[in-house]
């Protein structure tokens, strides 16, 4: 059982999914820092401060705490949109890597001069 268990862990789509999964923490990490830290401040600037968490309705001995729902939705559709333009910009850079020339493929001319200057080479040698 432990060498099926060895055999499984070492394929290599296990160990890429693994580094992904790590890449994407470290990764979420960054996003939370560039939502948090960046972008929320001068959202907040502009909004006066608001902040929907001391939103709570009461119901009976239960509370329903829907403001910090609307506070995580706010914070999920910025993060998602921070992700949005970060996707956009590398497909850009990428699409710009595909955009260059190629070089033209030579005319049947070319390839016709080509093929008679072989052919005299190999009659020389």
């Amino acid at each position: 059982m432990f060498k099926e268990f060895k055999k499984f862990a070492m394929k290599g789509n296990v160990l890429d999914m693994a580094v992904g999964i790590i890449i994407g923490a470290a990764f979420g990490t960054v996003v939370k820092s560039l939502v948090s830290d960046v972008i929320m401040p001068p959202i907040g600037k502009v909004l006066g401060g608001i902040d929907f968490s001391g939103l709570v309705i009461s119901m009976g001995g239960a509370e329903v705490r829907y403001g910090t729902f609307i506070n995580n939705v706010i914070t999920f559709l910025i993060v998602a949109f921070a992700v949005f333009m970060l996707v956009k910009g590398v497909n850009k850079l990428n699409e710009k890597e595909e955009a260059a020339p190629k070089p033209a493929e030579p005319s049947a001319e070319e390839k016709l001069l080509g093929e008679i200057r072989d052919l005299l080479k190999s009659q020389k040698a």
